[in-house]
């Protein structure tokens, strides 16, 4: 990485397991994962020793320097260096929302708060990282109107039409029902909760997980990477829900955006048959 970013938290870039190496390691290896502030850049390609790239893929369709991310205050951007290709950059929860960004094009910037960067490659199976800004800012409801200079934003920057936002709202609903010390949904309750929402029924545990480990540590900053042991990941979950029901970010007005509780509960009672 490059730049002279600051403590805060800019983007996260996140290579899968499988796509490819960083720093010259082997291709096709364990997943890699950078932490961007404003002011810093990551290079991605094929790379070599005389090029170093943050994100190694491993394609030869790929050039060895494809192009590179810079982060800014508040969006980050994306340079083009190929001088044939164009990469497309989606919203996976935007209903087929995405950019083109053209072969040499420099700092294009995008908007969206998740992201995935797509790559083409001469296989049948294109070549992708992800890009998660959490640092996008919202202004505060009850300011608007008034002057800029007065004008505040949240503490917590959550979209609340985002997959995340469901999870979590998801998290909170036994106390926000009940409105007792009932236990916090497991990831397998949360996945079976969502299955009839219209965007969630490919939703897996896995993603589930991803989804409560963004919420922990870029949304809402109650502490580092975990381990994954149940407990710690328990504790993790108890965390995340009183933070949100106690400075108000999910509320009753929010399970509106849940599958109607019925229908839950009726496939709950079917699989207890």
């Amino acid at each position: 990485m490059r730049g002279s970013g600051g403590a805060v938290s800019g983007v996260v870039v996140h290579l899968p397991r499988g796509s490819g190496g960083a720093d010259g390691g082997e291709p096709h290896g364990d997943a890699v994962t950078l932490r961007l502030g404003p002011g810093e850049v990551a290079r991605f390609g094929r790379g070599s020793m005389a090029i170093p790239v943050e994100l190694r893929l491993a394609d030869r369709a790929i050039s060895r320097l494809a192009g590179e991310i810079r982060v800014t205050d508040d969006h980050w951007q994306l340079t083009n260096h190929s001088t044939t290709h164009s990469y497309l950059v989606e919203n996976p929860e935007g209903a087929g929302e995405y950019l083109r960004v053209p072969p040499r094009r420099v700092g294009a910037p995008i908007p969206f708060e998740f992201s995935r960067v797509v790559l083409p490659t001469r296989g049948d199976v294109t070549i992708s990282f992800q890009v998660f800004a959490p640092d996008h800012l919202y202004l505060d409801p009850d300011a608007m109107g008034v002057p800029w200079g007065n004008s505040t934003v949240t503490a917590y920057s959550l979209n609340e039409t985002a997959t995340y936002f469901l999870v979590l709202v998801a998290l909170c609903e036994p106390r926000l029902r009940d409105q007792s010390r009932v236990a916090v949904p497991t990831t397998p309750q949360i996945v079976e909760r969502l299955r009839e929402h219209p965007t969630c029924g490919a939703l897996t545990a896995r993603a589930v997980s991803s989804h409560i480990d963004y919420l922990a540590e870029e949304k809402l900053r109650i502490g580092g990477p975990d381990s994954h042991e149940p407990d710690r990941r328990n504790g993790k979950r108890e965390e995340i829900v009183g933070l949100a029901l106690r400075f108000g970010l999910v509320r009753e007005e929010h399970l509106v955006l849940l599958p109607p509780p019925a229908a839950a509960g009726g496939r709950e009672r079917q699989a207890a048959r």
